[in-house]
């Protein structure tokens, strides 16, 4: 099965709080339902923020993980 054959990826290195959370806002509502984001981090409060804005939003985090310095994040959009 393929399951990242919807998904998306943001690369969003480099910015700080709020501008993860929020670029990851607009690109999810532009996004179809069932559909998934794959956003790269390096902000480290965003493995405090992404989780709570899931959670606010009704998104599903899939996954969070951290690799080479990154925070990754899948999340599947309500």
């Amino acid at each position: 099965m393929s399951e990242n054959h919807s998904e998306n990826m943001l690369d969003l290195s480099g910015l700080l709080c709020p501008l993860p959370v929020l670029k990851a806002r607009k690109r999810l509502e532009a996004m179809a339902p069932g559909s998934v984001l794959k956003v790269i981090a390096t902000d480290p409060m965003s493995a405090i923020d992404m989780p709570h804005f899931c959670n606010e939003q009704g998104h599903t985090l899939l996954e969070q993980a951290k690799e080479a310095g990154a925070l990754i994040f899948r999340i599947r959009r309500k």
